[in-house]
Order: C-alpha cells, then structure tokens, then sequence
C-alpha cells in the first residue's frame, strides 16, 4: 500500500483497537495522534504497530492540530506518501478503501480530496446513531465539503497550510473551503469509507455536541463569510430572536407568543417533511425533526459562546461532547 493514515484520538478505548484493526493492514504507515488519554489508548497504538505523537496537553488541544501533528510525524524523515488519510479513532475502515480512494486521486491529478461513504456502527440504538447515520448519507460526486474522515493530496494540504488549529469545531468544513478556493476539486466516491461509533446514548451528549456545531457556525463563518450563512441567520431567528419576541409579546398581546409558536410547529412540520422526502421512514422523520428544531437553542449558545471569546480575545477552547 502506498497511502499513509493520520489517526487522532482521546480515551477511545476499544473503538480505538477496533480502528486500529482495520487501519493496520490498509496503510502503508499510521500514524496515531494522542490528545491527553487516560485509559490505554497509547499502549494499544504502539501494541498494534502505529507511530505514536502524544500531543502537549499545555497548548489548547483542537482536532486540527492533531491532525496537523499527525501529518507533520509522517514528514519528519522525507518519506511521506503523496496521499495521506485522516481517520478519527472511534471509526473502522471499510476494507480496500484506501487501494479505492487512491485509485481515484490518480485519475484526477486535479483532486486535492477524496471522501467515502460513512454509516453508523449502531444505527439503532438510540435516535442520536440514528440522527449520525442520516447526517453522513450525502451524495456522490463533486462536494463543497466533508467530514475529518477524508484522503487529502499531500500537495494540496501543503498548498492551503492544512488545517487551522484554532478552529475548534467544522475545522474540516474550514480546509474545505481553502482548498476548493485555491483550485482543487474534491470529490465523494460510491465506496464505503468507514463505520462511526458515535457511543452517544444521552441528551446531554446531543446539546453539547449542537453547542459545538453552533460554536462551528460562527468561527468558521467567521473566516468565510459565504459559508454556514443560512444556518447562522436560522440560528438567531429561532434560537435568539423568536423566544425574545414571545417573552416580550405576553406585555402586549397572547397573539404574539401563540403566533411564536405556530412558526416553531410550521418549521418542526417542514423539517419533518423534508426528512420523509430524503428517505426516512414517517416515525423516524418525526422524532428527528424534534432534535433539529430543538437544535436551534444549543447552536446559539455556541454561536454566543464563540463571539464572547473573541470579543475577549480569548483562547478558543474545545467543546466535549463525549
């Protein structure tokens, strides 16, 4: 094999072993990037025959810089492969996809990124693996962006500096929109790419997770003010700016709150039947459009969360959701 494979993780566990597994045989090398575990994950890595980087815990941890610390390992001795794929530690890779990614990247020496298909590993055990697995089906073919899981040209991941490590969240939505602005084309193949964990059974694990996508939002929509701009506007409309209006209205009139709600039911309605026409089936589309009308609340905290660190010029710190 002639990709090399940049693995990030923290406190994985057996997903981390899991993933290890199916990397190991794949890549040419691994290498596996550490943020401050405290179960073996280290030893499992170094065990399994990955090179290991123990990120330092001292400077702010960011799964860019992770990555960006992975990639640079894999140059340290002047050997790095041309393509390079990034995989986080709680994903299997599906067989042969590496040998079909690359595949793909030779055809077209103008891809700087290739991305598979990605499912949940337990779909059905809670409506958060169900909400994951519905949110990785995209279609094929040329791509504005992806998620971390991704084949990056080394050429092109040097051209665009790779990854910004201050961006805390969507800072794959962010490399995305540098390389396709410096000229490469990036593209999701038909082949299964990898299998996701998500170990998410609780609500909590959902609003910090919609905190930091908010919190993704506005950083990034921040660097590129064209992207992310109909989820920032419907962040404050429905996050913000309604609940406002219907606190405020029951001084003026019970119209106002009533009307407040019946835009929330039209919106939880539209979102329903949006996901009905996308191919889930009626329960499902129904319990879904909860989470993603609700999600609007948790996506504004984030959204506030990041414009209060930079008024402060503060230190963009990770949200955990796990």
């Amino acid at each position: 094999m002639s990709v090399d494979v940049v693995l990030i993780g923290r406190n994985e566990g057996a997903r981390l072993v899991a993933s290890l597994a199916s990397v190991m045989p794949q890549a040419r090398r691994v290498v596996y990037v550490d943020s401050g575990s405290t179960d073996n994950s280290v030893e499992a890595a170094r065990t399994a025959g990955a090179e290991v980087v123990a990120l330092d815990m001292t400077v702010p941890f960011t799964a860019a810089r992770a990555r960006n610390e992975g990639y640079a390992a894999l140059g340290r001795h002047g050997d790095r492969a041309e393509m390079v794929q990034f995989l986080d530690g709680d994903c299997i890779m599906a067989p042969d996809w590496l040998r079909q990614a690359e595949a793909a990247m030779r055809d077209d020496d103008g891809l700087g990124l290739v991305t598979g298909q990605q499912a949940e590993l337990h779909r059905n055990t809670t409506v958060y693996s169900q909400m994951s697995d519905f949110e990785w089906k995209r279609p094929v073919g040329e791509i504005e962006t992806c998620g971390g899981n991704m084949m990056l040209r080394a050429a092109a991941f040097d051209a665009v500096g790779g990854f910004d490590p201050q961006v805390i969240a969507a800072e794959d939505d962010e490399i995305c929109n540098r390389l396709r602005k410096a000229g490469w084309r990036l593209v999701r193949i038909t082949a299964p790419m990898a299998q996701h964990d998500g170990n998410a059974f609780r609500f909590s694990q959902w609003w910090k997770r919609a905190e930091r996508t908010g919190h993704g939002f506005a950083q990034v929509g921040a660097l590129h003010p064209e992207y992310f701009r109909r989820e920032r506007l419907r962040g404050w409309l429905f996050g913000l700016i309604l609940p406002i209006t219907a606190v405020l209205g029951t001084f003026v009139s019970l119209w106002l709150p009533l009307l407040v709600l019946a835009i929330y039911l039209l919106s939880y309605l539209k979102a329903a039947l949006g996901l009905r026409r996308e191919g889930l089936p009626p329960r499902e589309a129904m319990h879904h459009a909860v989470f993603l009308t609700l999600s609007k609340f948790p996506n504004v905290i984030g959204m506030i969360r990041y414009h209060w660190r930079r008024l402060r010029h503060a230190q963009m710190e990770i949200i955990e959701y796990k």
